[in-house]
Protein backbone atom coordinates (compact mmCIF):
# COMPACT_ATOMS: atom_id res chain seq x y z
CA UNK A 1 0.00 0.00 0.00
CA UNK A 2 0.99 3.86 -0.43
CA UNK A 3 0.38 5.63 2.64
CA UNK A 4 0.95 8.82 3.20
CA UNK A 5 1.41 10.53 6.72
CA UNK A 6 0.39 13.84 7.64
CA UNK A 7 1.19 15.45 10.70
CA UNK A 8 2.67 18.69 12.62
CA UNK A 9 4.88 16.71 14.48
CA UNK A 10 7.58 13.80 14.14
CA UNK A 11 10.55 12.61 16.35
CA UNK A 12 13.53 13.42 16.27
CA UNK A 13 13.66 16.53 14.41
CA UNK A 14 10.10 18.28 15.79
CA UNK A 15 8.82 16.79 18.83
CA UNK A 16 6.45 18.38 21.44
CA UNK A 17 3.85 15.65 22.54
CA UNK A 18 3.37 11.45 21.83
CA UNK A 19 2.40 12.30 17.80
CA UNK A 20 5.76 13.19 17.22
CA UNK A 21 6.66 9.84 18.49
CA UNK A 22 3.88 8.17 16.76
CA UNK A 23 5.06 9.62 13.04
CA UNK A 24 8.58 9.32 14.14
CA UNK A 25 8.70 5.67 14.18
CA UNK A 26 5.10 4.02 12.85
CA UNK A 27 6.14 4.64 9.14
CA UNK A 28 9.73 2.99 9.51
CA UNK A 29 7.70 -0.15 10.73
CA UNK A 30 5.49 -0.34 8.10
CA UNK A 31 7.97 0.21 5.42
CA UNK A 32 10.26 -2.52 6.73
CA UNK A 33 6.52 -4.71 5.94
CA UNK A 34 6.76 -3.70 2.55
CA UNK A 35 4.59 -0.90 2.62
CA UNK A 36 5.34 2.71 0.62
CA UNK A 37 5.05 4.93 3.65
CA UNK A 38 6.11 8.29 3.41
CA UNK A 39 5.73 11.57 5.94
CA UNK A 40 4.57 15.13 5.19
CA UNK A 41 5.15 17.71 7.38
CA UNK A 42 5.31 21.40 7.85
CA UNK A 43 9.13 22.48 7.09
CA UNK A 44 10.13 24.75 10.11
CA UNK A 45 12.71 27.06 10.65
CA UNK A 46 14.33 24.55 13.00
CA UNK A 47 14.81 21.98 11.04
CA UNK A 48 17.33 22.46 8.58
CA UNK A 49 20.21 21.89 11.55
CA UNK A 50 18.29 18.68 12.20
CA UNK A 51 18.41 17.05 8.81
CA UNK A 52 21.03 15.09 8.00
CA UNK A 53 20.21 15.00 4.24
CA UNK A 54 19.65 18.58 2.83
CA UNK A 55 16.10 18.75 1.52
CA UNK A 56 15.53 19.35 -1.84
CA UNK A 57 13.05 21.14 -3.79
CA UNK A 58 10.56 18.99 -6.07
CA UNK A 59 7.26 20.88 -6.89
CA UNK A 60 5.14 23.92 -6.45
CA UNK A 61 1.62 24.37 -5.15
CA UNK A 62 -0.72 26.81 -4.40
CA UNK A 63 -3.86 27.16 -1.99
CA UNK A 64 -5.32 29.74 -0.20
CA UNK A 65 -4.02 32.40 -2.22
CA UNK A 66 -0.68 31.19 -1.34
CA UNK A 67 1.61 29.51 -3.18
CA UNK A 68 3.98 26.63 -1.04
CA UNK A 69 6.92 24.62 -2.03
CA UNK A 70 7.49 21.44 -1.38
CA UNK A 71 11.16 19.87 -0.64
CA UNK A 72 12.18 15.79 -0.12
CA UNK A 73 14.70 14.19 2.19
CA UNK A 74 14.54 11.08 4.42
CA UNK A 75 14.13 11.14 7.94
CA UNK A 76 16.88 11.20 10.12
CA UNK A 77 18.10 7.23 10.79
CA UNK A 78 15.15 6.10 8.43
CA UNK A 79 14.94 5.61 5.11
CA UNK A 80 11.22 7.08 5.01
CA UNK A 81 10.80 9.60 2.70
CA UNK A 82 9.96 12.75 4.38
CA UNK A 83 7.83 15.59 2.42
CA UNK A 84 8.45 19.21 3.87
CA UNK A 85 5.97 21.94 2.84
CA UNK A 86 7.21 25.15 2.74
CA UNK A 87 5.95 28.33 3.40
CA UNK A 88 6.97 31.54 5.15
CA UNK A 89 4.57 31.15 8.10
CA UNK A 90 6.64 28.36 9.27
CA UNK A 91 9.71 29.75 9.58
CA UNK A 92 9.48 31.33 13.09
CA UNK A 93 11.24 28.83 15.52
CA UNK A 94 7.79 27.29 17.02
CA UNK A 95 5.60 24.47 16.57
CA UNK A 96 2.09 25.59 17.96
CA UNK A 97 1.22 28.89 19.35
CA UNK A 98 0.96 32.37 17.98
CA UNK A 99 -2.20 34.37 16.17
CA UNK A 100 -1.69 32.26 12.92
CA UNK A 101 -1.88 28.85 14.39
CA UNK A 102 -5.43 27.87 12.99
CA UNK A 103 -4.28 29.56 9.45
CA UNK A 104 -0.87 27.85 9.18
CA UNK A 105 -2.10 24.61 9.65
CA UNK A 106 -5.39 24.81 7.26
CA UNK A 107 -3.04 26.48 4.77
CA UNK A 108 -0.80 23.06 6.14
CA UNK A 109 -3.80 20.64 5.78
CA UNK A 110 -4.72 21.99 2.32
CA UNK A 111 -1.46 21.62 0.27
CA UNK A 112 -1.08 18.32 1.86
CA UNK A 113 -4.43 17.57 -0.21
CA UNK A 114 -3.06 19.38 -3.27
CA UNK A 115 0.15 17.63 -3.19
CA UNK A 116 -1.99 14.08 -3.14
CA UNK A 117 -3.97 15.08 -6.18
CA UNK A 118 -1.84 16.65 -8.01
CA UNK A 119 2.36 14.83 -7.18
CA UNK A 120 2.09 11.65 -5.13
CA UNK A 121 -1.66 9.56 -4.91
CA UNK A 122 -1.41 7.60 -1.77
CA UNK A 123 -4.19 4.87 -1.37
CA UNK A 124 -4.65 6.45 2.28
CA UNK A 125 -3.58 9.35 4.19
CA UNK A 126 -2.71 9.08 7.39
CA UNK A 127 -3.82 12.20 9.27
CA UNK A 128 -3.56 13.60 12.69
CA UNK A 129 -5.30 15.18 14.80
CA UNK A 130 -7.00 18.61 14.54
CA UNK A 131 -4.27 20.25 12.30
CA UNK A 132 -5.03 17.75 9.73
CA UNK A 133 -8.73 17.34 10.27
CA UNK A 134 -9.83 18.73 6.91
CA UNK A 135 -8.19 15.94 5.04
CA UNK A 136 -10.76 13.93 5.19
CA UNK A 137 -13.25 16.39 3.98
CA UNK A 138 -11.36 17.21 1.32
CA UNK A 139 -10.82 13.37 0.17
CA UNK A 140 -14.41 13.38 -0.29
CA UNK A 141 -13.58 14.37 -3.41
CA UNK A 142 -11.38 11.55 -4.07
CA UNK A 143 -12.67 8.13 -3.23
CA UNK A 144 -9.86 6.68 -4.60
CA UNK A 145 -7.88 8.17 -1.64
CA UNK A 146 -9.03 6.64 1.77
CA UNK A 147 -8.18 8.34 4.88
CA UNK A 148 -7.61 7.46 8.65
CA UNK A 149 -8.14 9.68 11.00
CA UNK A 150 -6.15 9.72 14.51
CA UNK A 151 -7.19 11.47 17.62
CA UNK A 152 -3.74 12.17 19.84
CA UNK A 153 -5.75 14.55 22.18
CA UNK A 154 -9.14 15.42 21.89
CA UNK A 155 -8.78 18.71 23.94
CA UNK A 156 -7.43 20.67 21.21
CA UNK A 157 -9.83 20.97 18.42
CA UNK A 158 -8.77 23.73 16.21
CA UNK A 159 -10.51 26.35 14.32
CA UNK A 160 -14.48 26.52 14.40
CA UNK A 161 -16.23 26.54 11.28
CA UNK A 162 -16.93 29.89 10.85
CA UNK A 163 -13.07 30.69 10.86
CA UNK A 164 -12.44 27.93 8.53
CA UNK A 165 -15.26 29.47 6.23
CA UNK A 166 -13.34 33.14 5.95
CA UNK A 167 -9.80 31.34 5.25
CA UNK A 168 -9.99 27.86 3.04
CA UNK A 169 -12.51 26.20 0.80
CA UNK A 170 -14.94 24.57 3.10
CA UNK A 171 -17.38 22.12 0.68
CA UNK A 172 -21.02 22.78 1.03
CA UNK A 173 -21.37 19.18 2.53
CA UNK A 174 -19.10 19.82 5.61
CA UNK A 175 -20.15 18.29 8.32
CA UNK A 176 -18.74 19.35 12.04
CA UNK A 177 -18.50 22.93 13.99
CA UNK A 178 -15.00 23.23 13.95
CA UNK A 179 -11.61 21.34 12.43
CA UNK A 180 -11.47 18.13 15.13
CA UNK A 181 -15.49 17.61 14.19
CA UNK A 182 -14.70 17.36 10.71
CA UNK A 183 -12.08 15.30 10.52
CA UNK A 184 -13.70 12.82 12.98
CA UNK A 185 -16.80 13.30 10.64
CA UNK A 186 -15.46 12.46 7.43
CA UNK A 187 -12.48 9.40 7.61
CA UNK A 188 -13.38 6.52 6.74
CA UNK A 189 -12.34 5.34 9.95
CA UNK A 190 -11.43 7.23 13.22
CA UNK A 191 -8.84 5.16 15.81
CA UNK A 192 -7.12 7.14 18.93
CA UNK A 193 -3.79 5.44 20.55
CA UNK A 194 -4.95 3.58 23.26
CA UNK A 195 -8.39 1.06 23.83
CA UNK A 196 -9.47 2.96 27.39
CA UNK A 197 -8.97 7.06 25.89
CA UNK A 198 -11.31 5.02 22.79
CA UNK A 199 -13.74 4.44 25.25
CA UNK A 200 -13.47 7.29 27.66
CA UNK A 201 -13.78 9.90 24.94
CA UNK A 202 -17.37 8.74 24.05
CA UNK A 203 -18.62 10.14 27.51
CA UNK A 204 -19.52 13.27 28.95
CA UNK A 205 -16.76 13.47 30.86
CA UNK A 206 -13.73 12.91 29.12
CA UNK A 207 -15.71 13.74 25.23
CA UNK A 208 -14.77 17.27 24.95
CA UNK A 209 -18.43 17.82 23.65
CA UNK A 210 -18.08 15.70 20.96
CA UNK A 211 -18.89 12.46 22.62
CA UNK A 212 -22.46 11.88 20.67
CA UNK A 213 -20.40 12.19 17.50
CA UNK A 214 -18.18 10.06 18.55
CA UNK A 215 -20.26 7.30 20.55
CA UNK A 216 -21.42 7.40 16.66
CA UNK A 217 -18.28 6.93 15.03
CA UNK A 218 -16.86 4.65 17.90
CA UNK A 219 -13.14 5.03 17.19
CA UNK A 220 -10.79 2.24 17.69
CA UNK A 221 -8.37 2.03 20.23
CA UNK A 222 -4.50 1.27 19.29
CA UNK A 223 -2.26 1.62 21.40
CA UNK A 224 0.98 3.23 20.85
CA UNK A 225 4.30 1.22 21.19
CA UNK A 226 8.37 2.59 21.78
CA UNK A 227 11.40 1.82 19.75
CA UNK A 228 12.99 -0.81 21.96
CA UNK A 229 16.46 -0.59 19.70
CA UNK A 230 16.23 3.10 20.39
CA UNK A 231 15.09 3.23 24.25
CA UNK A 232 17.78 0.18 25.25
CA UNK A 233 19.47 0.98 28.89
CA UNK A 234 22.21 -1.49 28.05
CA UNK A 235 23.07 0.69 25.02
CA UNK A 236 22.11 4.28 26.03
CA UNK A 237 24.97 6.46 25.26
CA UNK A 238 23.37 9.37 27.57
CA UNK A 239 23.97 7.07 30.35
CA UNK A 240 27.05 7.23 33.05
CA UNK A 241 26.25 3.07 33.42
CA UNK A 242 24.25 1.22 31.03
CA UNK A 243 22.79 -1.94 32.22
CA UNK A 244 19.87 -4.47 32.27
CA UNK A 245 17.00 -6.41 34.97
CA UNK A 246 19.75 -8.39 35.38
CA UNK A 247 22.79 -6.02 36.35
CA UNK A 248 20.27 -3.93 38.35
CA UNK A 249 23.45 -2.75 40.99
CA UNK A 250 24.90 -0.89 37.98
CA UNK A 251 21.38 1.29 37.72
CA UNK A 252 22.58 2.95 41.13
CA UNK A 253 25.40 4.61 39.64
CA UNK A 254 22.74 6.92 36.95
CA UNK A 255 21.25 8.04 40.51
CA UNK A 256 23.87 8.86 41.78
CA UNK A 257 25.29 10.65 38.83
CA UNK A 258 21.90 12.21 38.23
CA UNK A 259 21.50 13.65 42.05
CA UNK A 260 24.72 15.18 41.36
CA UNK A 261 24.24 16.47 37.98
CA UNK A 262 21.06 18.52 39.17
CA UNK A 263 21.86 19.86 42.53
CA UNK A 264 20.23 17.38 44.89
CA UNK A 265 22.28 15.29 47.84
CA UNK A 266 23.72 12.52 46.67
CA UNK A 267 21.92 9.45 48.43
CA UNK A 268 21.45 5.70 47.37
CA UNK A 269 19.53 5.26 50.00
CA UNK A 270 16.91 8.37 49.29
CA UNK A 271 13.47 7.85 47.47
CA UNK A 272 14.19 9.45 44.02
CA UNK A 273 10.96 10.12 42.49
CA UNK A 274 11.38 11.94 38.52
CA UNK A 275 9.11 13.54 36.19
CA UNK A 276 9.48 14.63 32.60
CA UNK A 277 6.15 16.26 31.05
CA UNK A 278 4.74 19.05 29.62
CA UNK A 279 3.51 21.51 32.49
CA UNK A 280 -0.07 22.12 31.60
CA UNK A 281 -3.17 21.02 33.56
CA UNK A 282 -3.50 17.86 31.68
CA UNK A 283 -0.78 16.13 33.15
CA UNK A 284 -1.76 16.56 36.73
CA UNK A 285 0.29 19.73 37.68
CA UNK A 286 -2.09 20.69 39.91
CA UNK A 287 -1.99 17.66 41.94
CA UNK A 288 1.73 18.22 42.68
CA UNK A 289 1.49 21.53 43.51
CA UNK A 290 -1.12 20.53 46.50
CA UNK A 291 0.70 17.27 47.53
CA UNK A 292 4.52 17.62 47.35
CA UNK A 293 4.94 19.88 50.04
CA UNK A 294 3.21 17.63 52.15
CA UNK A 295 4.82 14.20 50.57
CA UNK A 296 8.61 15.81 50.72
CA UNK A 297 7.88 16.98 54.70
CA UNK A 298 7.13 13.90 55.68
CA UNK A 299 9.64 11.42 54.33
CA UNK A 300 13.47 11.58 52.41
CA UNK A 301 12.03 11.87 49.09
CA UNK A 302 13.94 14.21 46.37
CA UNK A 303 12.07 14.92 43.40
CA UNK A 304 13.11 16.02 39.94
CA UNK A 305 10.41 17.14 37.14
CA UNK A 306 12.08 18.56 33.33
CA UNK A 307 9.77 20.36 30.91
CA UNK A 308 8.32 23.39 29.91
CA UNK A 309 4.73 24.90 29.78
CA UNK A 310 2.55 27.09 31.43
CA UNK A 311 4.20 29.90 33.10
CA UNK A 312 2.57 29.55 36.01
CA UNK A 313 3.06 25.97 36.64
CA UNK A 314 6.71 27.11 35.37
CA UNK A 315 6.64 29.16 38.26
CA UNK A 316 5.37 26.63 40.71
CA UNK A 317 7.54 24.13 40.24
CA UNK A 318 10.81 26.86 40.88
CA UNK A 319 9.45 28.03 43.83
CA UNK A 320 9.49 24.40 45.10
CA UNK A 321 12.42 23.72 44.31
CA UNK A 322 13.11 27.16 46.09
CA UNK A 323 11.63 25.74 49.32
CA UNK A 324 13.49 22.25 49.26
CA UNK A 325 17.29 23.06 47.82
CA UNK A 326 18.79 19.28 47.92
CA UNK A 327 15.74 17.75 47.63
CA UNK A 328 13.82 18.84 44.50
CA UNK A 329 14.97 20.52 41.19
CA UNK A 330 12.90 21.67 38.21
CA UNK A 331 14.68 21.67 35.13
CA UNK A 332 12.30 24.25 33.18
CA UNK A 333 14.01 23.36 29.50
CA UNK A 334 13.46 20.33 26.73
CA UNK A 335 16.54 18.24 27.13
CA UNK A 336 16.24 14.90 25.48
CA UNK A 337 19.85 13.37 27.22
CA UNK A 338 18.80 14.40 30.26
CA UNK A 339 15.24 13.34 30.27
CA UNK A 340 17.23 9.69 29.30
CA UNK A 341 18.65 10.19 32.68
CA UNK A 342 15.95 10.82 34.61
CA UNK A 343 14.38 7.38 33.17
CA UNK A 344 17.52 5.62 33.91
CA UNK A 345 18.44 7.22 37.48
CA UNK A 346 14.87 7.97 39.27
CA UNK A 347 13.45 5.13 41.69
CA UNK A 348 9.98 6.13 40.32
CA UNK A 349 8.62 8.29 37.75
CA UNK A 350 5.56 9.93 38.52
CA UNK A 351 2.52 10.58 36.04
CA UNK A 352 -1.13 12.18 38.12
CA UNK A 353 -2.24 12.78 34.39
CA UNK A 354 -6.13 14.47 34.33
CA UNK A 355 -6.22 12.49 30.78
CA UNK A 356 -3.97 10.49 29.10
CA UNK A 357 -4.77 9.66 25.42
CA UNK A 358 -1.81 7.42 25.68
CA UNK A 359 1.39 8.60 27.35
CA UNK A 360 4.68 7.22 26.22
CA UNK A 361 6.69 8.13 29.13
CA UNK A 362 5.25 5.63 31.43
CA UNK A 363 6.42 3.39 29.06
CA UNK A 364 9.56 4.42 28.57
CA UNK A 365 9.93 4.51 32.60
CA UNK A 366 9.21 0.39 32.93
CA UNK A 367 11.88 0.23 30.07
CA UNK A 368 14.48 2.16 32.23
CA UNK A 369 12.98 0.59 35.85
CA UNK A 370 11.75 3.54 37.10
CA UNK A 371 8.68 2.22 38.61
CA UNK A 372 5.81 4.30 37.07
CA UNK A 373 3.22 6.30 39.79
CA UNK A 374 -0.21 6.61 37.76
CA UNK A 375 -3.46 7.81 38.06
CA UNK A 376 -5.77 5.51 36.34
CA UNK A 377 -7.00 7.01 32.61
CA UNK A 378 -6.52 6.67 29.29
CA UNK A 379 -3.22 4.62 28.21
CA UNK A 380 -2.18 4.63 32.01
CA UNK A 381 -5.00 1.80 32.40
CA UNK A 382 -3.58 0.11 29.12
CA UNK A 383 0.31 0.19 30.30
CA UNK A 384 0.47 0.25 33.76
CA UNK A 385 -0.66 -2.27 36.25
CA UNK A 386 -1.64 -1.80 40.08
CA UNK A 387 1.71 -3.21 42.38
CA UNK A 388 0.18 -6.43 44.67
CA UNK A 389 3.07 -7.42 46.41
CA UNK A 390 1.09 -10.44 48.00
CA UNK A 391 1.15 -11.95 44.52
CA UNK A 392 4.24 -11.07 42.97
CA UNK A 393 1.89 -9.25 40.65
CA UNK A 394 2.17 -5.36 38.67
CA UNK A 395 4.23 -3.09 37.38
CA UNK A 396 3.30 0.28 39.31
CA UNK A 397 1.10 2.22 41.53
CA UNK A 398 -2.32 2.95 40.43
CA UNK A 399 -4.81 5.81 41.93
CA UNK A 400 -7.87 6.03 40.38
CA UNK A 401 -9.59 9.65 41.83
CA UNK A 402 -8.33 13.00 40.42
CA UNK A 403 -8.19 13.80 44.05
CA UNK A 404 -4.93 15.36 46.52
CA UNK A 405 -5.75 12.31 49.02
CA UNK A 406 -5.47 9.22 46.08
CA UNK A 407 -2.11 10.58 45.20
CA UNK A 408 -0.78 11.41 48.51
CA UNK A 409 -1.77 7.99 49.75
CA UNK A 410 -0.06 6.28 46.41
CA UNK A 411 2.81 8.60 46.82
CA UNK A 412 3.72 7.32 50.09
CA UNK A 413 2.77 3.26 49.24
CA UNK A 414 5.57 3.24 46.51
CA UNK A 415 8.12 5.38 49.30
CA UNK A 416 6.98 2.43 51.83
CA UNK A 417 7.60 -0.10 48.71
CA UNK A 418 10.97 1.38 48.18
CA UNK A 419 12.05 0.42 51.68
CA UNK A 420 11.78 -3.60 50.94
CA UNK A 421 14.77 -3.38 48.47
CA UNK A 422 14.57 -7.27 47.45
CA UNK A 423 11.07 -7.19 46.67
CA UNK A 424 11.82 -3.44 44.81
CA UNK A 425 13.87 -5.12 42.73
CA UNK A 426 11.24 -8.07 41.50
CA UNK A 427 8.69 -5.19 40.95
CA UNK A 428 11.86 -3.16 38.42
CA UNK A 429 12.35 -6.49 36.72
CA UNK A 430 8.61 -6.94 36.28
CA UNK A 431 8.41 -3.28 34.91
CA UNK A 432 11.08 -4.12 32.53
CA UNK A 433 10.12 -7.10 30.93
CA UNK A 434 6.94 -5.31 29.74
CA UNK A 435 6.19 -5.07 26.05
CA UNK A 436 5.12 -2.03 23.80
CA UNK A 437 6.58 -2.48 21.08
CA UNK A 438 5.37 -1.44 17.68
CA UNK A 439 5.77 -4.21 16.10
CA UNK A 440 1.64 -5.38 17.43
CA UNK A 441 0.43 -2.21 16.93
CA UNK A 442 1.39 -2.13 13.29
CA UNK A 443 -0.10 -5.03 12.61
CA UNK A 444 -3.73 -3.45 13.99
CA UNK A 445 -3.43 -0.35 11.94
CA UNK A 446 -2.46 -2.85 9.07
CA UNK A 447 -5.39 -4.38 9.30
CA UNK A 448 -7.39 -0.53 9.35
CA UNK A 449 -5.67 0.33 6.40
CA UNK A 450 -6.71 -2.76 4.43
CA UNK A 451 -10.73 -2.14 5.75
CA UNK A 452 -10.65 1.00 4.18
CA UNK A 453 -9.46 0.39 0.94
CA UNK A 454 -10.25 -3.09 0.22
CA UNK A 455 -6.24 -4.03 -0.34
CA UNK A 456 -5.79 -7.79 0.32
CA UNK A 457 -2.56 -8.76 1.81
CA UNK A 458 -0.34 -10.69 -0.51
CA UNK A 459 -0.25 -14.11 -0.60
Amino acid sequence: MKILFAAAEASPIAKVGGMADVVGALPKVLRDRGHDVRIIMPYYGTLPDKLANKPQWIWKGNCMFQDFDIFETTLPGTDVPLYLLGHGSFIPSRIYYGEDEDWRFTLFANGVAEFAWNYWKPNVIHCHDWHTGMIPVWMVESPDISTVFTIHNLAYQGPWRWKLDRIAWVPWYTQGHNTMAAGIHHANIVNTVSPTYAQQICTAGYGESLDGLLSYRQPRGILNGIDYQKLDPATDKYLEKNFTADTLENRTINKLVLQEEIGLNASRSAFFVGMVSRLVEQKGIDLIIQVMDRFLSYTDAQFVILGTGERYYETQMWELASRYPGRVSAQILFNVSLAQRIYAGTDAFLMPSRFEPCGISQMIALRYGSVPIVRQTGGLVDTVFHHEPAKNKGTGYCFDRYEPLDMFTCLVRAWEGFRYPDAWRRLQQRAMASQFSWERSADQYEDMYRSVTGIEAAA
